[in-house]
This record gives structure tokens, C-alpha cells and sequence, in this order.
């Protein structure tokens, strides 16, 4: 007696098919998996024999034995209970499979036979589609996330139970067929705005050229300036997310099984801020497993580390790849796989170790040794890809009781849109280049030219505050965002002017 059945799993990001083969004979009674399974998989047994029972069947004693296949492929997961426990009853003629043709199955099962929500439903259904497969059978929760694929039919079910009364004819539809809203129309809602912050009007004038060039930036200040409340709502004022963007981010999402049931589709661009604890894998991804890390996570949006210096120091070196590249590459015996990571890296720390270096009204305990030290945890080629440095000044008295309106991130994210529109059109030509901030040094030899008296203001800069060589090239990026948000075809004394303001680490000692 024999039963094949599909079902999916996911390798990285990707998903891949799995036939899963039941064969029964009359030998003494037992249940092996075969295929490459891991531990959850092997306990599948234990929650397969309690859910067929518990839903009104009698468990065949006989010899099962459970191919998964490709057997050379590691299998991970919970999502195989549901073609398993289908697979046992069907191979023993106990229900009808004839209406799973070109179905594809996934479901973890409770003992009491209900069906629980798996990991990676959105990639295993596109995988499905790809390989023309026309219908997914998954439990209720699962089903608005697989509702994003069009041309599927997806059937949902409450329970093992449910599933198996519809196979043999006793019920006609599946249940709580989703009837999900138009995607398009939920992106990019966001409950907080740049019209909640009090002063920092500097500050937020760095946020902005960065979103508009597409700029990583480091925030120095004082504890309570506002750092963290700033670089939240960054996300607000970057260009809004499209659909296929919005799709590529519920995928990554979708595997590392962070999604919402209620919201399945990422409707605004990621903000991830971890911990200063957090380790290199889980940080950039990897594991005996590979799965995505931080930086996948916050794919298409905002990678934000507060208290940069307290990172390990192998933590943030890993971070040089994904930054550069836009990708993580994780490399195995068997296999090498690319996590996607283009993000916008917003860092933030403190002006030394007791945090009151540049604070007018605590005075530091640090000395100049200290403050070196506590600095130099950053290492230089970290700090060579991160454009904008800007002092966050403690908020004052008079600007947090104000009652004057600020600008809305609305307004804001117009401008930015506006100069990105530029730099798509100055970049259409150039493979691999979107915004100012990807420019290499050919680029920025074309694009960033410089008039005489320009050139003189920027050769005083650096010979005044010891610049380092590598400043000079994120200075002509910065300065050429400046000019593109103030609709300058040509780079201007006063676009330079402001863009050496915001090389603050780069000076022989911070604070000179």
C-alpha cells in the first residue's frame, strides 16, 4: 500500500518541493522517516499518531515507512505533519486523495488534531506555482499570508479532522475561504511622523540628505537627545515602499516566521534595532541551517545600532559585506547561499564612555585617553562607509515646551522623492547605481565636479581638521545630494560648505 503526496520547505530564502512517500505493509507495527529529516520532523510521528486518533480514526498498525524527498536535502520544520498524516490514511485506504491533484499540502498538527500556523508559506507559494502546481491545501492561519500569490486556490482548514471530511466528500468547500483586500492599498501607514519631534532641526536636515542620497549616518549625543526617537522614524521620510518591494521583505520575513497573521504582507519599510548583545550569526545571518540574520531583516529599509561602540567587534565587522554589496553570501559544502540586505545603516552613539562629553550642562568625567579609546572601538573601515556623522545637542527647555509646528514626514519624504527621481535619471545608464551613495570613484569623478572656489574651500577643510583621504570622496557624495535636493544641476561652495560639516569622526580628535 503505497501514497505520494507534495508538500515544501524552505532552504535559505528559497523554497523547494518535497514529494513525501508512505508505504505500508503487514510487518510489526512502526513508523520510520527517512529523507534527511531534523528533530522536529522525527517527533512528527508522536504529534501524526495522536492527531489521527484524536480526529476519529484508528491508527493502521502496521509498518509505516515516510520517504521525503529529495533525500539528499536537509529537512527542517513542522510543515510536513499535515501530507504525512493525509499520506498514512490514504496509503491504508481510509480517505480519498483524488481531489489533491496538483495540490500541494503544509500544516503542523496539535495532538488534538487541529491545524497550527508554519514558517515560509509565502515563498512555498510561489515555488508552487513556478513548478504548476494550482491549489494549497494549509491551516487557517497560514491562509492571508498565501493569499498573496495570485492564481492560486488556497483551502484552508481548522483541523486534520475538517480536511479529511472534505477529501471524502462529507463537506463540499473548506472553510473561511480569506478574501484578502487590495495589497496595494496598505502600504506604507506609519503611526509615528518627524512632526513628534521637538528641535534638532540639524539634525533632522542630515536625516533628510541622507534618505535622499541613500547615505548611512552615525548620530553622536548625549543619553535622552533624542537619538533612537529620530532614527524610528527615519523609515517615514525614505521613498515609499512598493508592492514588489513589499513582497521581497514578507518573503524574508515570512521564512524567519515573524509575520503577523493579521497583516501577512510588510506594509512599511523594515526598522530593526537589535540589541548591542546580539551575535555575528544572528546579526548577518547563518546557523548549521542557514536562515536570514538583522541585517535581511531590515531588507529595504532601516538597520538601526544604538550604543554602536558596545557591539562586539566581530559583530560589526561582519556588518562590511552587506553594507558594500547589498547582500549577505553564506557559503556550505553543499550549497552557497545569497540573503538580500540592502539597508540603510543608522547608527548612534555617545560622545564618549560617561555619555556628557559635549553636554553644556553635565560635566564629562572622561579623560581625552578615555575618549580616544572609547572611539577607536569603531573600527576604520566600518566608519569609511558610513557618509554622515552629526552631533545630536541635548534638547533644550524653551524647544520642548514649543508649540510651533514642525515639518511632517509627509513633506519631508516629497523632497526626498524628488531628488531621488534625480539620481534614478542620472544613474539609468550606470548598472548597479540608484542613488548618490553607491557611486564609485568613476562616478564620482563625473558627477561631483567642482568649481575653483569650491575646490579652495575643501582643500582648507582638510588640511584645518586633518581630514583623512577618505572623507574627501564622501564629501563630493554628500555635497551632490545637497545640490539634487535643492534642484542644482551643478555642485555649489555652499553644498560643500554644509557636507564638511558632517565628517565630525574623521578629525584628528572629535570635538576639535
Amino acid at each position: 500500500m503505497f501514497a505520494k503526496l507534495f508538500s515544501s520547505s524552505t532552504y535559505g530564502i528559497q523554497a523547494y518541493i518535497v514529494e513525501v512517500e508512505i508505504h505500508c505493509e503487514r510487518k510489526l507495527p512502526s513508523v520510520t522517516i527517512v529523507g534527511l529529516p531534523d528533530s522536529a520532523i522525527k517527533e512528527s510521528r508522536e504529534r501524526v499518531t495522536a492527531a489521527i486518533i484524536n480526529s476519529g480514526f484508528e491508527f493502521p498498525l502496521r509498518k509505516i515507512t515516510i520517504n521525503l524527498a529529495p533525500a539528499d536535502i536537509k529537512k527542517e520544520g513542522s510543515a510536513f505533519d499535515l501530507p504525512i498524516a493525509v499520506g498514512i490514511l490514504a496509503a491504508n485506504g481510509l480517505v480519498d486523495i483524488s481531489k489533491l491533484d496538483n495540490a500541494l499540502l503544509l500544516g503542523e498538527l496539535s495532538l488534538d488534531g487541529s491545524l497550527r500556523k508554519v514558517k515560509g508559506v509565502l515563498p512555498i507559494v510561489f515555488e508552487a506555482k513556478k513548478k504548476g502546481f494550482t491549489k494549497i491545501i494549509l491551516p487557517i492561519e497560514s491562509a492571508n499570508e498565501a493569499s498573496l500569490v495570485d492564481g492560486m486556490e488556497i483551502l484552508p482548514f481548522h483541523s486534520f479532522k475538517d480536511l479529511t471530511s472534505f477529501l471524502n466528500g462529507e463537506e463540499t468547500l473548506p472553510l473561511d475561504i480569506p478574501h484578502p483586500e487590495e495589497k496595494e492599498t496598505v502600504l506604507n501607514n506609519y503611526a509615528i511622523d518627524f512632526s513628534d519631534v521637538k528641535g534638532q532641526e540639524n539634525v533632522k536636515r542630515a536625516l533628510e540628505i541622507a534618505a535622499a542620497g541613500g547615505h548611512n549616518i552615525i548620530m553622536i549625543g548625549p543619553p535622552g537627545s533624542g537619538k533612537t526617537m529620530l532614527a524610528k522614524r527615519i523609515p517615514t521620510i525614505l521613498p515609499p515602499l512598493t508592492f514588489i518591494e513589499a513582497i521581497e521583505t514578507s518573503i524574508i520575513h515570512s521564512v524567519s516566521g515573524i509575520l503577523s497573521n493579521d497583516a501577512p504582507l510588510v506594509n512599511q519599510r523594515p526598522f530593526r534595532n537589535p540589541h548591542h548583545t546580539v551575535s555575528d550569526i544572528a546579526l548577518i545571518g547563518g546557523g548549521t541551517v542557514p536562515k536570514p540574520g538583522e541585517v535581511s531583516y531590515a531588507h529595504n529599509g532601516v538597520l538601526f545600532l544604538d550604543e554602536l561602540p558596545e557591539f562586539k567587534k566581530n559583530a560589526l565587522e561582519v556588518l562590511r559585506q552587506p553594507i558594500e554589496d547589498g547582500t549577505v553570501t553564506i557559503s556550505r559544502a553543499k550549497m552557497t547561499l545569497k540573503f538580500p540586505a540592502n539597508f540603510m545603516l543608522v547608527a548612534a552613539m555617545n560622545p564618549c564612555p560617561c555619555g556628557y562629553f559635549t553636554d553644556p550642562n553635565k560635566e564629562c568625567s572622561c579623560n581625552t585617553g578615555q575618549i580616544q579609546k572609547y572611539l577607536s572601538k569603531i573600527s576604520g573601515p566600518l566608519l569609511d562607509r558610513i557618509d554622515i556623522h552629526i552631533e545630536v545637542p541635548a534638547v533644550r527647555f524653551k524647544e520642548l515646551t514649543s508649540n510651533a509646528k514642525t515639518e511632517s514626514s509627509e513633506v519631508i519624504r516629497e523632497r526626498v522623492v524628488s531628488a531621488r527621481k534625480v539620481q534614478l535619471e542620472r544613474f539609468k545608464n550606470t548598472p548597479g547605481i540608484f542613488s548618490n551613495s553607491d557611486m564609485g570613484t568613476k562616478e564620482v569623478k563625473k558627477f561631483c565636479v567642482l568649481d575653483n572656489s569650491s575646490l579652495e574651500l575643501l582643500k582648507m577643510a582638510m588640511t584645518k581638521f586633518s581630514l583623512s583621504a577618505r572623507a574627501f570622496d564622501r564629501i563630493l557624495k554628500l555635497s551632490r545630494t545637497i545640490a539634487d535636493l535643492d534642484n542644482e544641476d551643478n555642485i555649489k561652495i555652499q553644498h560643500i560648505s554644509e557636507a564638511i560639516q558632517y565628517r565630525s569622526l574623521d578629525r584628528e580628535y572629535w570635538g576639535k
